[in-house]
């Protein structure tokens, strides 16, 4: 079983920039793929990023390649989601999932993912 605890949330202007933060215990997160998803209120959760179990092989959504990057710190059983310049359509509640049987190539799917965290509020204003 892996329990994920999703933190770094918080509210930022628009062009701002925060670190979200998901935390394993449990189980090494170093054979799981992860992935990031949010879900904004009156919307269905929609795919941010996914990275494979050592990094190599990543996804990312349109709507945020060249503004997020995700990464993985084995030695904190630890992924991060770095966000730069934040728009106030990525007002959102962002949760972080892991599933074993997609470690070698990542989904994008929620349905796919097997552990969630139950997410962190992010907030851009204009």
């Amino acid at each position: 079983q892996v329990q994920l605890v999703e933190s770094g949330g918080g509210l930022v202007q628009a062009g701002g920039a925060l670190r979200l933060s998901c935390a394993a215990s449990g189980r090494t997160l170093s054979t799981y793929a992860m992935g990031w998803f949010r879900q904004a209120p009156g919307k269905e959760r929609e795919f941010v990023v996914a990275v494979n179990w050592n990094g190599g092989v990543t996804e990312y959504s349109d709507s945020v390649k060249g503004r997020f990057t995700i990464s993985r710190d084995k030695a904190k059983n630890t992924v991060y989601l770095q966000m730069n310049s934040l728009k106030p359509e990525y007002t959102a509640v962002y949760y972080c999932a892991a599933d074993y049987s997609l470690r070698f190539r990542p989904a994008t799917s929620s349905n796919e993912y097997d552990y969630w965290g139950k997410g962190t509020q992010v907030t851009v204003s204009s």
